[in-house]
């Protein structure tokens, strides 16, 4: 028989301090650090613990005691559930002060980085509709409120177009409106919503894995154009074609209709077979005159515009003259190495997906680049000192992994190359840190720049860039 679980405290009257990483608010507690969410520093709380260990406490927020002078309402209607923008009640000058704190602390905290120049943070122009993407998820258990439980109803709408509950993969939220995309992402979700359910088409059953409608993906450009991707799970001409067909004739900004069949137990249709049911199978973005493609695969920075104050960072910390040659890692569509290729002798660019690399190439020959190179491949197969030998020892690396960082493999391959200058470009200052600290013993870090590309959430995006030692100077790893 297993023991009885102790009885876990309620804390009241619980200031918080500080916004922590991961969109963790912080308070203490007789010296017990205690981590909670969806408050704000200067909110005095009520504090339900689900979790006690020696060092800190986790719990939930079960009464607000009094608000901050900081806290401002939040503007959506679904802020409560969705798990989204959860920072809307602070104020964005607040958002990007936490956002720089939290690159600060990481790096210093993890990484054990000096920091000898912290540039301010860039805030984004735009703090709503500035997302050019968006997937949303058909299911057929929708999200029931605690009303609706309480009143022991028969629930008959259970049909839902929206995003997952945070931390219930089978639970969606239908959504009315977001604001993190311009129109007509709302009005092409709801129709497609509406027609659906009129048409009695069956919404996918996450659980069970059953139902025609999956998930539907808006992409959109600065031109005013849309990509609309709709994910079935199995084909019925009938079927899939009435709202292909509805789509397409409802919505003239639709340039790209694509569909996908998945009967695959998750939604990533990198390994899918995207079809073009009618117009481009990509969208056109620009930037400084450069025209990118974008496919139904390939990874664009989600704010535009934000993406190219980022990538104008990059390129200054790259300190390019036009002698160099640089790696780009973690590629992508090649939209760095596009950018910066005409202030560099050569640019290699490495990227996993070869779609994604199909499409750099595209990229390159439309905007007539002839001095760029795309490799497809795992990096730390493809970055040997073979392949370094045949296309030119590094003057400059820049690297943009995803949110878990680089490889240790990957991280001792960048060594190994020994380019002058690292610039490090990292959605994730934690992961960031930690590979920062692998590299401290043969580079030093020369800048920092935080760049909010995703205003009312915790996530920040941060511009690191490292300087190789002499040699002489080299010291052993910790």
């Amino acid at each position: 028989m297993g023991r009885k679980s102790k009885n876990l405290p309620l804390l009241l009257n619980v200031e918080i301090l500080d916004a922590g990483a991961e969109g963790k608010a912080v308070a203490r507690v007789e010296g017990v650090v205690v981590f909670t969410t969806n408050v704000i520093p200067g909110d005095v709380v009520d504090i339900q613990v689900t979790k006690k260990r020696e060092k800190y406490m986790e719990g939930r927020v079960v009464a607000i005691q009094k608000p901050s002078p900081d806290r401002v309402e939040a503007f959506c209607q679904h802020f409560d559930l969705c798990g989204g923008c959860k920072w809307q009640f602070l104020p964005y000058e607040k958002q990007l002060f936490y956002k720089q704190k939290q690159v600060v602390d990481q790096l210093t905290r993890i990484g054990k980085v000096n920091i000898p120049v912290l540039h301010p943070i860039k805030g984004s122009e735009k703090t709503t509709y500035y997302r050019n993407k968006l997937e949303y998820t058909f299911s057929n258990r929708r999200w029931l409120s605690i009303e609706e439980i309480r009143s022991g109803s028969e629930i008959n709408d259970q049909d839902v177009l929206g995003f997952h509950i945070p931390g219930m993969f089978d639970k969606v939220m239908d959504i009315e409106k977001c604001w993190l995309q311009p129109s007509p992402s709302n009005e092409i979700r709801n129709a497609v919503r509406t027609y659906a359910l009129d048409h009695k088409l069956p919404f996918f059953d996450l659980r069970n894995r059953s139902g025609l409608l999956r998930t539907i993906t808006i992409r959109s450009n600065g031109r005013g154009e849309v990509m609309v991707i709709v994910v079935f799970y199995y084909y019925n001409k009938a079927l899939c074609e009435g709202l292909l067909n509805f789509i397409g004739d409802s919505f003239p900004e639709v340039t790209s209709l694509l569909y996908v069949i998945n009967e695959k137990g998750n939604d990533t249709i990198l390994d899918q077979e995207v079809l073009v049911f009618k117009g481009e199978n990509h969208l056109m973005e620009e930037m400084e005159g450069l025209k990118f493609i974008v496919g139904a695969k390939s990874f664009y920075q989600t704010n535009s515009f934000q993406a190219y104050e980022l990538y104008k960072i990059t390129r200054e910390m790259a300190g390019l003259t036009g002698k160099e040659i640089v790696y780009d890692l973690y590629t992508g569509t090649g939209t760095i190495a596009n950018f910066v290729a005409g202030n560099a002798q050569k640019v290699i660019g490495i990227e996993y997906v070869p779609e994604a690399i199909a499409d750099a190439k595209i990229n390159s020959a439309n905007n007539g680049i002839a001095n760029t190179l795309f490799f497809a491949g795992d990096m730390k197969d493809i970055l040997t000192a073979n392949f370094i030998a045949e296309n030119g020892q590094p003057d400059v690396i820049i690297t943009d992994p995803p949110r878990a960082g680089m490889d240790e493999k990957v991280v001792q391959v960048i060594l190994a190359a020994s380019p002058n200058r690292i610039v490090y470009v990292s959605c994730n200052p934690a992961t960031q840190a930690r590979d920062l600290q692998l590299m401290q013993h043969q580079y030093k870090v020369s800048e920092v720049h935080p760049v909010d590309m995703f205003p009312h959430t915790h996530h920040v995006e941060n511009v690191v860039l490292l300087e190789r030692l002499d040699p002489k100077d080299f010291h052993s790893e910790p």
